[in-house]
């Protein structure tokens, strides 16, 4: 079935006041592309599928096992590749948009302020 409304991504990010509880936004194909807030540190973790992250609003960090750290601004997107450990880190609320498997489950853990 065809929508014919579009998807207010602004209107969802304005409602959104908790971080690290993505939405679902739409199905394309095998993946899901949903909607997160992020704030603070997320737990190391690992996934069994690549993981994309589009920043859309704010700056946040991909922290990559190693050492590594990835800064993220508005139209910067960067592929978390299956098996990497990796947390995301924002010190400010920032959005962005994650395109990955609908299998791919994050554990919603938050260790503290960025």
């Amino acid at each position: 079935m065809i929508s014919t409304e579009p998807i207010s991504i602004n209107a969802l990010s304005a409602q959104m006041t908790t971080p690290w509880r993505p939405i679902d936004l739409v199905k394309v194909n095998s993946s899901i592309v949903r909607l997160v807030r992020l704030d603070g540190r997320f737990n190391w973790h690992t996934h069994n599928e690549d993981e994309l992250f589009i920043a859309r609003e704010g700056h946040f960090s991909i922290e990559v096992e190693g050492e590594i750290q990835v800064p993220l601004g508005p139209g910067d997107c960067y592929l978390i590749p299956a098996g990497v450990r990796h947390r995301p880190v924002a010190s400010h609320p920032a959005y962005a948009l994650l395109v990955v498997e609908p299998q791919t489950e994050h554990d919603f853990g938050v260790v503290g302020p960025a």
